[in-house]
């Protein structure tokens, strides 16, 4: 065996470049999955150049830091972009200032339901608006929506 891998050196490193990949799908870290490339490629490229074990290593070795130092830099970018979390995300009422609709039925009093996606929400204005109208929210108060006619 020891005879076969001097004599086949790649079928040592794309075994070896095989069980980390595997190591790697079943901790899922990533702590393995840079050293298993490396060692695939290094495995490559002992199978087209034939290259002492020294050398072999010091390819594996060089392959494992440059593959983990490039995989950090493009996550410090990733999280650079990263746009920050919204401040309204569980603020639905918030999220809907600004946006238009249309109401479905009439307002009394200036109070009424206006109709949101699949849900209905309460919603007051200055005065009383007919069905049909285009209007636009304004603000939030509570759970009730202020609205007002839209200007278009």
């Amino acid at each position: 065996m020891i005879a076969l891998l001097l004599y086949h050196p790649h079928i040592f490193w794309l075994s070896l470049g095989g069980l980390l990949l595997a190591a790697e799908m079943l901790g899922g870290n990533g702590y393995l999955l840079w050293s298993g490339v490396a060692a695939v490629v290094t495995g490559m490229i002992v199978w087209l150049l034939p290259l002492g074990w020294e050398w072999q290593g010091v390819i594996f070795a060089i392959l494992t830091l440059l593959a983990a130092w490039l995989w950090w830099r493009w996550l410090a970018k990733c999280v650079r972009e990263q746009k920050p979390a919204d401040s309204q995300l569980n603020q639905r009422g918030q999220q809907l200032v600004g946006r238009h609709f249309t109401l479905e039925t009439a307002l009394v009093n200036g109070r009424g339901h206006m109709r949101v996606g699949d849900s209905s929400w309460p919603v007051s204005a200055d005065s009383d608006l007919p069905a049909g109208t285009a209007v636009e929210v304004v603000a939030v108060d509570g759970i009730t929506l202020r609205i007002r006619p839209r200007i278009s």
